[in-house]
């Protein structure tokens, strides 16, 4: 049995809840919406391998109307080359995360390539704002936008740290498995074409 449209119908409860959660006053309201969220909550904890506990922690601090997280990826092309960051079940993806509440896109870019690669960039152009629930494996509880920007190396070096163990540079012919829930090798290959058009049009889902 295909699980999207169940997964997409907890999401929009969970999102329906969460406005409802914000917006009504109403004591009696306020109990049927918790119990929607608590539904909506069930139903993933039911058809994905996130723990029922992890969800209801993830959805607390949600309040006001849903909208997607942003999700940031760094494409640092040299010598045609692209770096990458092997995550820690030695799959591999573009430098990135979760944008921090106190950063910009454009900082967090900055901050991830640092922290995850140890590289110091500066960011150049964007190249997408991919739909993460389409572009990339499995079904996440939360719509997420990522945004791909090329950037520029002005050096660096890899550090041990708690998020990746090491980063390296790989031609495009040549990629490693990749962490397909974070970048898969279709959207790695769109950063080569978008370093190599100087007039690339920003995919926007």
């Amino acid at each position: 049995m295909d699980t999207q449209p169940w997964l997409d119908w907890a999401v929009e409860l969970q999102s329906l809840a969460q406005a409802g959660l914000y917006y009504s006053d109403n004591k009696y309201e306020l109990e049927r919406y918790e119990r929607i969220r608590e539904i909506a909550v069930e139903m993933m904890a039911y058809k994905t391998p996130i723990s029922k506990e992890k969800l209801i922690g993830l959805f607390a601090n949600e309040v006001g109307y849903q909208t997607p997280k942003l999700d940031s990826r760094a494409a640092i092309i040299k010598d045609h080359k692209i770096l990458l960051v092997q995550e820690e079940d030695g799959t591999w993806a573009l430098p990135g995360g979760w944008v921090d509440v106190d950063q910009t896109v454009h900082d967090n870019l900055i901050k991830e390539a640092k922290e995850e690669a140890g590289e110091e960039i500066t960011v150049d152009r964007v190249i997408a704002l991919h739909d993460r629930n389409k572009r990339n494996a499995g079904t996440y509880a939360l719509e997420i936008t990522k945004v791909f920007a090329l950037c520029t190396s002005h050096g660096g070096e890899f550090k041990p740290n708690n998020e990746t163990l090491q980063a390296k540079y790989f031609a495009l012919d040549e990629l490693p498995e990749m962490a397909n829930h974070k970048t898969t090798a279709d959207q790695v290959r769109m950063c080569f074409e978008a370093y190599d058009d100087p007039n690339w049009e920003v995919v926007l889902d």
